[in-house]
């Protein structure tokens, strides 16, 4: 089994490799946001533990065959200067926000799959949304390896600082903010829930300042969690304790590029610290779906996500 997972994890991670070097189409250009969002620069210097990237940023057609919901999607590469870029709700505004990991195994960003997207299903809801495109290539782990600088966590953790930092001017409650994430993004919801305590780079500015801990967390199928043992161990670079918040978690039973138990261990690990938990697990449902609706039952997860915010007092009726 673990040779399978093994397997079925590097194809993925070539994948992404064709995405982030290959050039599957000729569109090279920087991403931007839709028209009444503009990204910013997360850092106002230079960027700490700056790692060299092969070639500049670009955007990226994933292959017709990886198309989700009968619909294509758009990969970012290359990221060297990360951003946020916030998305506000235009009517009822809840006071709550959430920050958005895209996935992409640390190669490379889905940028629309599990980050526009996101983003405008939220703002639907009186969510704001804060789409991180963080640093990619090499910015987490692949496998348990940890890279030479964890750059993907320190955005992370940079961006919810700003988030505090910046509540007001935002109309955000800043004891409502959580994250979301998908897949290597799953990953990432989990190390900032986890290490918070320490920043993982210099102070800026009083951004750093301000709490980096979320205050609630949304992981689906999530990846580079479980060591790959039969006892269903964590990676020990998620060190959960009592105040890793409120977590929902979500994954597919079938899914061929993160195993099932890497939910499941983070989900045990919770459970043991007594920290408040949902997990689902569905049948059927496979990997990288985002939120478009697809025959499969899996894909009404949002509706579990609004009723789960419900239950840990981050919205009302």
């Amino acid at each position: 089994m673990h040779k399978l997972w093994s397997v079925k994890k590097l194809l993925m991670i070539a994948l992404f490799v064709v995405f982030a070097f290959g050039r599957l189409s000729a569109e090279t250009n920087i991403w931007q946001p839709s028209p009444g969002h503009t990204q910013v620069p997360i850092w106002p210097g230079a960027v700490p533990d700056s790692q060299p990237v092969e070639g500049p940023e670009f955007l990226t057609n994933a292959p017709a065959r990886l198309n989700v919901a009968g619909k294509p999607w758009v990969s970012v590469g290359n990221v060297s200067q990360p951003t946020m870029t916030v998305y506000s709700p235009k009517g009822t505004n809840t006071g709550v926000a959430v920050v958005v990991f895209p996935g992409g195994g640390y190669w490379a960003l889905a940028i629309d799959l599990e980050g526009t997207e996101i983003c405008d299903w939220l703002t639907s809801k009186g969510i704001t949304g804060v789409l991180l495109k963080y640093r990619v290539p090499h910015s987490g782990p692949h496998r348990l390896r940890e890279p030479k600088a964890p750059t993907a966590l320190q955005d992370a953790q940079r961006t919810m600082g700003l988030m505090r930092l910046n509540a007001a001017k935002w109309h955000i409650n800043p004891q409502k903010i959580g994250v979301i994430g998908f897949s290597a993004g799953g990953h990432l919801v989990a190390a900032v829930s986890t290490r918070f305590e320490l920043r993982l780079y210099p102070a800026v500015d009083a951004a750093d300042k301000e709490s980096c801990r979320p205050d609630f967390a949304i992981a689906v199928y999530p990846g580079h969690l479980w060591k790959g043992n039969k006892n269903l161990g964590l990676n020990p670079t998620i060190p959960v304790t009592s105040n890793t918040p409120p977590t929902f978690l979500l994954q597919a039973e079938n899914d061929p590029v993160d195993d099932v138990y890497h939910a499941l261990s983070y989900y045990i690990a919770l459970k043991e610290a007594k920290v408040p938990v949902e997990l689902h697990l569905y049948a059927e449902g496979g990997h990288a779906f985002g939120l478009r609706r697809t025959k499969s039952q899996i894909t009404g997860w949002p509706q579990l996500v609004e009723t789960w915010m419900r239950t840990i007092g981050m919205i009302s009726d």
